[in-house]
């Protein structure tokens, strides 16, 4: 029940409320007469979205894409995946069986198209299969509402008594649009197929998609972990035919009770290892709770890109660069620390210290896989291996002015004694990114690396200069070398 312009109405009805004459959109008076003992209840728009998205990620099992058909459907494209039941029919049969189960109301198709399978699922015969290019001839007994027609042109449509497909498509193309308008013509060039039509999927469609399915449900962690090697595996292998790898893997454990139990783990460099891709899901597999027991597996590939391949012998095998010997130890690390705890610095434009390092990916690439090209760090101005992340006091400080570096300072309550030292190395800040009158003396920094009698080497600096009454000379300890 739900609220349309001040006015109560049905906005959904049970089987039985439609065997008894009840409809959509009925005011709620005509239908509480209709039906003195009516039971209704509010409708919840939230919800029913937050229903049929979870039903989207159910027909994971069926299909890797399927877009929600807002308020009550879902299109699912099963191109180059009946054949894991044996056939459409067989699909549909197992697909409508499950819904059953559930106690879902429903009515399915399978087309050519997606506008082909809405007008035969909604206004055909429930449980069709158009034969391939076929559609046209089971839409023609159909009402033209199967076209999905806006509400002008479904107007236009009952004023002039059409009353089946066929009459529409009988109709040449140029009066067809000059009479219903160009997107009427577009709806009818989508259900025949002389159009595309453009699908939002719950995850980016692709092609690189493997599933198992098992005659008896499993849920002992030992054959989880089992199944999820011989998945990964069954994938892994078509990748190396076609020579590409993949940089995230997505799998998904779907229970008896129809939930989905999903699981990623992404790679630093494209990849296609079965042990390697395994190994990374096993320890998340204990966070898993297969219920009642797992029926089917999936497993979907991501960010696929070509790769080279390997040679196999010792002996005419290449060498391994730096980052494929590192690439196992920062997978592991990011799938189970997490992505933004793993990082490498890297450089950025800038003449301020604490802002001229970045965070990076450990081995970030653009695109076709070749490494990126960043500004290289200067060498003739070395940064310690630790950059604080705000500077520290230093106190008792001696030092000749104005410029010399100084020959004892106490950091952390301990003297420290210099034995040697290079700079200074001025920076000032850079004034051009603010106002020009919010430029200060006490922003100057003059840096210095220096060396104290036990070999500690730190880099620390003076802020402001000497002279200046307004801003007296301070000095901090920015870093430590290694």
């Amino acid at each position: 029940m739900e609220t349309v312009r001040a006015v109560r109405r049905l906005s959904a009805v049970s089987r039985e409320a439609a065997r008894l004459g009840l409809h959509v959109g009925q005011k709620a008076t005509d239908a509480a007469a209709l039906v003195p003992d009516l039971i209704s209840a509010e409708a919840d728009p939230d919800a029913d979205a937050a229903a049929l998205t979870a039903l989207a990620d159910w027909c994971v099992r069926f299909s890797p894409a399927v877009a929600v058909d807002a308020p009550d459907g879902l299109f699912l494209d099963v191109t180059g995946v009946d054949h894991l039941w044996g056939g459409e029919a067989r699909m549909l049969a197992d697909f409508s069986a499950r819904l059953a189960a559930n106690g879902l109301p429903f009515r399915s198709a399978i087309a050519d198209t997606p506008g082909a399978a809405w007008a035969l699922a909604h206004y055909g015969q429930d449980g069709a299969i158009a034969p391939p290019g076929g559609q046209a001839e089971l839409l023609k007994p159909l009402p033209p509402a199967a076209l999905r027609f806006e509400t002008e042109t479904w107007a236009q449509v009952e004023r002039l008594g059409l009353r089946r497909l066929g009459q529409l498509m009988s109709i040449p193309r140029g009066p067809f649009a000059r009479r219903f308008g160009r997107a009427a013509l577009s709806r009818l060039d989508q259900a025949l197929g002389r159009e595309r039509e453009a699908l939002t999927f719950r995850r980016p469609p692709t092609p690189w998609f493997a599933r198992l399915a098992f005659a008896e449900p499993i849920s002992a962690p030992e054959d989880m972990a089992r199944v999820t090697a011989d998945v990964v595996a069954k994938l892994c292998a078509r990748l190396e035919a076609q020579g590409h790898g993949a940089r995230r893997f997505e799998i998904a454990f779907h229970r008896l009770d129809g939930k989905a139990l999903p699981l990623a783990i992404g790679l630093s460099l494209p990849g296609r290892d079965p042990w390697r891709i395994a190994k990374l899901f096993a320890p998340r597999l204990e966070t898993l709770d297969p219920g009642f027991g797992i029926e089917v597996v999936t497993l979907t590939a991501q960010d696929v890109e070509p790769i080279s391949g390997r040679q196999a012998r010792l002996d005419t095998a290449r060498e391994a660069t730096v980052e494929e010997g590192l690439a196992p130890l920062v997978d592991r690390l990011v799938n189970r620390l997490g992505a933004e705890r793993v990082w490498r610095a890297a450089p950025v434009e800038s003449h301020v210290p604490e802002l001229a390092v970045g965070r990076a990916r450990p081995f970030a690439s653009a695109a076709g896989g070749k490494p990126a090209e960043t500004r290289p760090w200067d060498h003739e101005t070395p940064r310690p291996t630790r950059l604080f992340r705000r500077p520290e006091p230093v106190e008792s400080v001696m030092a000749i002015t104005p410029d010399d570096p100084p020959s004892q300072f106490r950091w952390r309550g301990q003297i420290h004694r210099v034995r040697r030292a290079e700079g200074p190395e001025r920076i000032g800040e850079e004034w051009w990114r603010g106002q020009i009158e919010d430029v200060r003396t006490d922003h100057v920094r003059d840096y210095y690396r220096v060396e104290d009698m036990d070999g500690g080497r730190f880099w620390l600096f003076r802020a402001g200069l000497y002279g200046d009454p307004d801003a007296p000379p301070n000095w901090w300890m920015h870093g430590v070398f290694g």
